[in-house]
């Protein structure tokens, strides 16, 4: 038996990478900042998120940068060759299947005609 589960909550590090395929096909990439539990002083680590169908749909229409969510999904690696110099790359993402709009709605958008030292 084998298990391939990862779980993160955390800041959207960049606004939505939407796709869309001339099959219908949705395709939506981000970046999440997750801080570990062991300090507050720590840098975040930062995954890469590939979304597909309906649930990037949703993050496309939902999520901003800055957007505290909570996602579930199997760890994956994308491969290529360097085009400069012909050297096999790869980098690990999370290939969600389920997400969660974690912040509010007010989380998500700025009010209109106030500063944020007015509150």
């Amino acid at each position: 038996m084998t298990i391939n589960i990862v779980t993160l909550v955390g800041r959207v590090g960049t606004d939505p990478e939407v796709k869309y395929f001339e099959s219908g096909t949705v395709k939506c990439n981000l970046t999440l900042a997750v801080r570990r539990r062991s300090s507050r002083d720590d840098k975040p680590d930062w995954f890469n998120l590939e979304l597909w169908g309906k649930t990037a749909e949703i993050a496309a229409n939902y999520v901003r940068k800055g957007s505290l969510i909570g996602v579930s999904g199997a760890l994956k690696f994308d491969y290529w060759q360097d085009r400069a110099s012909g050297t096999p790359r790869s980098k690990p993402l999370v290939k969600v299947d389920n997400l969660e709009l974690l912040g509010s709605k007010r989380d998500n958008e700025a009010p209109t005609g106030y500063s944020d030292d007015e509150f």
